[in-house]
């Protein structure tokens, strides 16, 4: 993820607020979602002795999975399930489900979808199949979900993907982005097609940034406990410290997440 993101400095924050207790310093690395920079980090973070390592997971890749498996000091993953690894992650795909199955409630039937690279099998890829799962479930296909994926999770990106949309499927009048920022740019492209969000058309994001409950409408939205995560993450890499390498369960947790309905339904 993104270092800029709302969502970094909140896990940030939870690791920092459990490692200062004891007395632990923090070493930031900012790989920009780039592969070979993050393999780098954590060649260079164990030779310069670090006590472990918190990698905000993106990619799984065969490469990193033998980067995890060479590593000598204790390092967990948060944001992503890897294999074999102590993580910490959000249900990503069982928030999109409820998240759509509000919009649903809400009478919108034609939605559509707005997402990310699938590289990235949190946000990428649970999120969008969560969308599905709740089309499924309410008697629709699927499989057959309008969607397009964002470069970047920006409001440039949301306005593109929501113009090329509208021309797509005109009638549609329900739209679910992976992110809350992606959301702000669709609800400009919206708002120039004449749509009326939250009445002939319903908009949601994910993130529960700030600026979401300052607009009108308000955007609905998915709010995940993301200090918790670095908090939660934090507490077991002090553990398998304390364990000193004693060998056990690979700690995986889910952390749950709260729906946030706003007018933009």
């Amino acid at each position: 993820p993104s270092i800029s993101s709302q969502s970094v400095g909140q896990i940030t924050a939870g690791i920092a607020s459990e490692l200062d207790q004891q007395n632990y310093l923090i070493l930031l690395g900012n790989t920009e979602l780039d592969e070979q920079r993050e393999l780098g980090y954590l060649t260079a973070m164990q030779r310069n002795h670090v006590a472990g390592i918190i990698l905000l997971g993106c990619y799984y890749s065969p490469q990193l999975a033998r980067a995890f498996k060479a590593c000598r000091v204790p390092l967990v993953v948060t944001g992503q399930r890897f294999p074999e690894v102590p993580c910490v992650y959000n249900d990503d795909r069982s928030a999109a489900r409820e998240l759509a199955q509000r919009m649903l409630a809400c009478g919108h039937r034609r939605l559509v979808y707005i997402g990310g690279t699938e590289r990235d099998q949190a946000v990428g890829l649970a999120r969008r199949q969560g969308v599905q799962d709740a089309l499924n479930a309410a008697g629709l296909d699927g499989d057959k979900l309008p969607r397009l994926c964002c470069s970047a999770f920006t409001m440039e990106e949301g306005q593109r993907c929501m113009q090329e949309l509208l021309v797509r499927c005109p009638d549609l009048d329900g739209v679910v982005c992976v992110t809350d920022t992606v959301a702000f740019g669709a609800m400009r492209a919206l708002r120039e097609a004449g749509r009326h969000v939250g009445q002939d058309v319903g908009l949601a994001g994910v993130g529960d940034s700030w600026a979401g409950s300052m607009m009108e409408p308000g955007l609905a939205t998915v709010r995940f406990y993301q200090k918790q995560v670095g908090q939660e993450a934090a507490r077991i890499l002090l553990q398998m410290l304390e364990e000193n390498g004693s060998s056990g369960p690979v700690r995986q947790v889910t952390l749950g997440y709260q729906i946030v309905e706003r007018g933009s339904l």
